[in-house]
C-alpha cells in the first residue's frame, strides 16, 4: 500500500493536525472542486482501493458525501449502518472492527456516539486507516475541514477573522473542533449560548464566551450556527421553551444586519428552522449553508486520497 500523504496515517481530530497537515487538504480539496462539477465526475485515483463506511449514529450530509467521494474516486465503497451490523446481536465494537479489518479495506470511516472511537481502534487494526467521521461531543474534523474550504472559497484568508459559534456547545463537536482549528489557523472564537448549555472551563480553550446574543455581533464575519441536540439531553430543562431559544439565540434578519453587511453564515446541518435560524436567514446571499454541503463531498475526497496515498486529481 502506498504510503499516506502529508504524513496522515489517520484522521482522529483536529487536535492531532499540524497547520501544514490542515491546509494541504483543504487546498487538495479545492482542486478537486472542478472534478465534482464537470460532466464526467469521476477519476480513477483510489481505483482498486475499499473505502467502508461505518456509521453507528444517524447521519445524511457526512455519510453520503463519503460514499459519493469515494465512488467519483473509483474506491469500492461499503455502507454499514448500526442497525444492520452484528453489534445489534452484541458483537463488540472491537470484534466488529477487527472483523471488517480482516477483509482488507484501505480506510475505515466511523461515527460513533463514544469519544475516541477512533483511537481505540488504531491500536489493534494495525493495517487499515481510519477516519473520524464524529465521535460523541468530541470532534468532527473533516467538517471542519470543510468549513475551512468554505471559507478560503468564499472570504478569502481566514487569519485574524472572528467566528461566532452560537447553540448548543456543549453537545457540539464542531464547535469543539473549530476551537482547536483556531488556535492551530489563527483566527478568533466566540461563543454564544445559555450556561445550561456550555461545557465546564469552556474558556481554557481561547475563546470568549457570551451569554447575549446581541452583545457577541459586533466584529463578527462569520456567524456559526448550531441546533440544539435534544437527542444528547437527558432533561428537557435547558431552555424553557422553543420560542423563548429563538428569540435569546435565534438567528434572524435583524442581528444578521448588525452583525455587518460582510457577515457570512454558516451551519453545519441539519438545520431547525424557525429555532437557531430563520429561513429568510438560511437562504439567504449570506448564507454558505449550502456551500458546505457541496464543498464536503470534494474535503472527503482529499482525505481519502491522503490516506490511500493517491495523487493529484484527473
Amino acid at each position: 500500500m502506498p504510503e499516506p500523504l502529508f504524513g496522515l496515517k489517520h484522521i482522529f481530530g483536529i487536535g492531532h493536525m499540524t497547520r501544514q497537515q490542515i491546509e494541504s487538504l483543504v487546498n487538495m480539496g479545492d482542486d478537486f472542486i472542478d472534478l465534482n462539477t464537470r460532466d464526467l465526475r469521476k477519476a480513477s485515483t483510489l481505483k482498486g482501493k475499499t473505502v467502508i463506511n461505518l456509521f453507528f449514529e444517524n447521519s445524511t450530509r457526512t455519510r453520503t458525501s463519503f460514499e459519493i467521494a469515494g465512488k467519483r474516486l473509483s474506491a469500492d465503497v461499503i455502507n454499514i449502518s448500526a442497525s444492520t451490523s452484528a453489534t445489534k446481536k452484541g458483537e463488540s465494537l472491537l470484534d466488529t472492527g477487527q472483523t471488517l479489518a480482516a477483509m482488507n479495506p484501505h480506510v475505515l470511516v466511523i461515527r460513533h456516539s463514544v469519544a475516541g472511537t477512533c483511537e481505540f481502534l488504531s491500536e489493534y487494526l494495525k493495517n487499515t486507516a481510519l477516519i473520524n467521521a464524529g465521535d460523541g461531543s468530541h470532534e468532527h474534523p473533516t467538517q471542519i475541514l470543510t468549513d475551512l474550504l468554505t471559507l478560503k472559497r468564499s472570504v478569502g484568508d481566514i487569519q485574524g477573522k472572528t467566528m461566532t459559534i452560537v447553540g448548543d456547545i456543549t453537545n457540539s463537536r464542531v464547535a469543539r473542533s473549530h476551537m482547536l482549528a483556531a488556535k492551530i489557523m489563527g483566527y478568533k472564537v466566540r461563543i454564544v449560548a445559555p450556561k445550561t448549555l456550555l461545557p465546564s472551563q469552556v474558556e481554557r480553550y481561547g475563546c470568549e464566551v457570551f451569554y447575549n446574543f446581541d452583545e457577541a455581533l459586533q466584529g463578527t464575519d462569520i456567524l456559526y450556527m448550531l441546533r440544539v441536540q435534544t437527542e444528547r439531553m437527558t432533561t428537557n430543562c435547558y431552555f424553557p421553551s422553543v420560542r423563548e431559544y429563538h428569540e435569546a439565540y435565534g438567528l434572524n434578519r435583524k442581528r444578521l444586519k448588525a452583525a455587518g453587511d460582510h457577515c457570512m453564515v454558516m451551519h453545519p446541518g441539519p438545520m431547525n428552522r424557525g429555532v437557531e435560524i430563520s429561513s429568510d436567514v438560511a437562504d439567504s446571499m449570506e448564507s454558505l449553508v449550502l456551500k458546505q454541503v457541496e464543498h464536503g463531498v470534494a474535503v472527503r475526497m482529499a482525505a481519502l486520497t491522503a490516506l490511500c496515498g493517491g495523487g493529484e486529481p484527473s
